[in-house]
């Protein structure tokens, strides 16, 4: 076997063994971490209760809420997104998209404002985070324009802040932030060549990389809601009769 040969069938292999690494990191190393910021006021003695839900394809995957037996003492669950991306025996495949639907559970006694922070970005083999692949490569469809609004001030390429514009009742869930999830087929097809000898080697230029999605949820109680948001998350809000918009 010639030697350019053999070069053509290692870079193959490589490849293979790259999108493995792909998906099994895709699939396991992403968080969802719920977090909940809240000035407290009591009635009398009565301490409230706040607390927030995670929920992907109808499954709850992190939790956090507030309990009324003690003060600053936390009910939590965190657990990892995708995990329900794909059906028992399913493969994972580049360049396919996938239901992915995102919403935000009030799982507390009080009625609350919701923000969303979503990173998305990518690794390599040593966990190193690669600035040079684009995050829009990971394409989480959002689900804007409704009860959803784009902090544009907060957000960047990596990470997108969204707020949900009206009151999150205790015990209801939000509509969908997102809804769908595709990681782009292009990244096999990124490649260096070099020559040396009239040998041609091909180098796959994200070998091993992995992508990464987290969100943050956080919420605040109703009362007093502008100056709660403003000193919980530092950002100017109004609030008209319930409805939230950025100022």
């Amino acid at each position: 076997m010639k030697q350019a040969e053999r070069s053509r069938i290692l870079t193959w292999v490589l490849l293979i063994f790259a999108l493995c690494l792909l998906i099994i990191g895709s699939l396991g190393a992403a968080n969802a971490l719920p977090q909940i910021t809240s000035e407290y006021y009591s009635g009398g003695i009565e301490m409230y209760d706040i607390g927030v839900e995670l929920i992907e394809n109808d499954v709850v995957v992190s939790s956090r809420t507030y309990s009324e037996n003690a003060r600053y003492v936390w009910d939590e669950e965190d657990g990892a997104l995708l995990g329900s991306l794909l059906a028992e025996g399913e493969k994972f495949h580049l360049g396919q998209v996938y239901r992915e639907e995102l919403c935000v559970n009030n799982s507390g006694k009080i009625d609350e404002y919701v923000r969303v922070t979503i990173y998305r970005y990518w690794q390599d083999a040593n966990g190193k985070k690669i600035t040079t692949l684009s995050p829009d490569l990971i394409d989480l469809h959002l689900v804007t324009g409704g009860d959803w609004i784009k902090d544009e001030q907060a957000s960047s390429t990596e990470r997108t802040v969204l707020y949900h514009t009206s009151v999150v009742p205790a015990g209801k869930k939000t509509s969908l932030f997102a809804d769908s999830l595709c990681v782009s087929g292009d990244i096999p097809y990124k490649v260096t060549q070099t020559e040396e000898n009239g040998v041609i080697t091909t180098t796959y230029d994200y070998e091993g990389v992995t992508f990464q999605v987290e969100i943050t949820v956080d919420a605040v109680q109703t009362h007093s809601a502008e100056e709660a948001i403003r000193s919980a998350w530092g950002r100017k809000v109004t609030i008209t009769n319930d409805r939230l918009s950025l100022s």
